[in-house]
């Protein structure tokens, strides 16, 4: 008898240490039974073991992994010593309201979608249909969440509806989950919260805590550990303390990084240049469309602006004679190219064949108009020409709408001046490019003139707006006492 115990004890030694699966019985109660190696100095093994009593419910349907990594999945619970895992509570299946909001943190449209969900112990998967879960059709499309390191909230702002959370992914995805009732969005956000923390958490054996080792290397009842698994201990802890160590650099390693960069920005933000010196060294240059008049006249030192006179010159040398000039509309692009160019106060020749289409000079000419922060017409004149081009005495209107004139700034003026004296070239030449008075003043009534707040009606409006354009293009004799040759 005592030879076949130690024989016993012998191959018992020899085999590896495990952790057996459970099995099932019939009868109410069943021991797990767990394996603990130990080793000694001298040669000789022992393996002994210890019981727990666990429920039917809570054993686990598919056997526990042999192999630690895998066991990142259960709760540990700690009974007498022992270590022992417990299976996640996981959701089979229900109909839950998904909307995708965000992919790898690029942001897409909310689109519910009514869909299977299934939460495993590390993962949400949603099936379009029950049916995938069990049978998936060659190209159909499964969505995982993985929901280690996930973050899970209530987010009612998001959504009118109610009861609805939103889970991010550590890649920066995001979902947002619904149901109508509220046991149900409670049951599986607590579910999903409860998955989250478990897959998130490092597992007891990559923990340099000792609250799931029994003290003093031994398990309750048994006896000293063996010297090998003593001297193994030093070890593990300082690997522990390495990656501890190595993380706590990383982070004061970001930190310094973050807190080198508000420096930097700091000190640029306080010794960045000033305005006047960027336009000095030519780094910051000053616009043309959208430059107030007066400020645009100022810095070329003219009364008229040069890009308006080189404009007007080129459609008196080449348009007066061309069909709808002033009406019909150039290519858009091409008009975006000019205004670049000038923008950037580059040598403008519109001679060269890119600006052949005299309908992108006079479109750029317009473009020029419509985008003066005040318009050429100055808003606090606008009612006052309405009010003078109402006047049924023609005498008398006249002499009101010249008084307007002459109160005007310099620029304006003179630049009213010369553009109307071109638009009465532009009407010699009616018979051929078919534009009338009327025309004229419909094309450029919006263009020179417009309210400062549109608080009334917009179509009385623009009647008066070419009404008083197409008023002083008959009278720009008398008003700007022009010579008519």
């Amino acid at each position: 008898m005592a030879g076949t115990r130690i024989t016993n004890l012998q191959n018992a030694a020899k085999q590896p240490p495990l952790i057996q699966p459970p099995q099932r019985s019939t009868a109410p109660q069943e021991a797990v039974q767990m394996r603990v190696k130990s080793s000694q100095s001298s040669g000789e093994r022992l393996s002994q073991s210890k019981s727990m009593v666990l429920q039917e419910s809570d054993l686990p349907k598919k056997p526990i992994s042999r192999h630690r990594r895998n066991q990142s999945q259960h709760n540990v619970l700690v009974a007498g010593g022992l270590a022992v895992f417990e299976p996640l509570v996981e959701l089979k299946g229900e109909h839950l309201n998904v909307a995708k909001i965000s992919d790898s943190g690029k942001k897409q449209r909310k689109n519910w979608t009514f869909m299977w969900s299934v939460l495993t112990s590390d993962q949400l998967l949603f099936y379009k249909e029950r049916q995938q879960e069990t049978s998936l059709k060659p190209g159909s499309k499964t969505d995982v969440v993985q929901l280690s390191g996930a973050l899970i909230e209530w987010t009612p702002e998001k959504s009118s509806r109610k009861n609805v959370f939103q889970i991010t992914t550590n890649t920066g995805s995001e979902y947002l989950l619904q149901t109508d009732s509220c046991s149900t969005a409670s049951k599986w956000y607590d579910a999903i919260r409860k998955a989250v923390d478990s897959s998130t958490k490092l597992p007891p054996w990559r923990s340099n805590s000792t609250e799931y080792l029994p003290r003093h290397g031994s398990l309750p009842g048994y006896g000293s550990a063996s010297p090998n698994a003593k001297q193994r201990n030093p070890v593990h802890r300082r690997s522990i303390n390495m990656f501890s160590s190595s993380k706590l650099k990383h982070s004061t390693s970001d930190s310094a990084d973050k807190n080198g960069v508000k420096n930097r920005l700091k000190k640029f933000i306080t010794r960045r240049p000033s305005m006047k010196t960027l336009k000095e060294k030519g780094l910051i240059k000053d616009r043309v469309f959208g430059c107030h008049l007066l400020t645009l006249c100022e810095r070329e030192g003219t009364t008229v602006p040069r890009f308006v006179q080189i404009c007007l010159d080129a459609v008196d040398k080449r348009g007066l004679d061309a069909d709808g000039i002033y009406r019909v509309s150039g290519n858009l692009a091409t008009i975006q190219k000019l205004r670049f160019i000038v923008d950037q106060e580059e040598d403008l020749d519109l001679d060269q064949s890119q600006w052949e289409d005299i309908h992108v000079v006079t479109g750029a000419l317009k473009m020029f108009f419509r985008e003066l922060p005040e318009p050429l017409f100055p808003f606090r004149f606008f009612q006052l020409f309405v009010e003078a081009v109402k006047i049924k005495e023609s005498k008398l209107k006249v002499q009101a709408v010249k008084k307007l004139i002459q109160e005007l700034p310099k620029p304006n003026k003179e630049t009213m001046k010369l553009l109307f004296s071109h638009l009465l070239r532009v009407l010699d030449f009616s018979r051929k490019n078919l534009m009338s008075t009327q025309g004229i003043g419909i094309v450029f009534g919006p263009t020179l003139l417009w309210p400062e707040l549109d608080a009334g009606n917009m179509a009385v409006n623009m009647v008066y707006q070419n009404q008083i354009v197409e008023f002083i293009l008959i009278e720009s004799q008398e008003l700007f006492n022009l010579d008519r040759k």
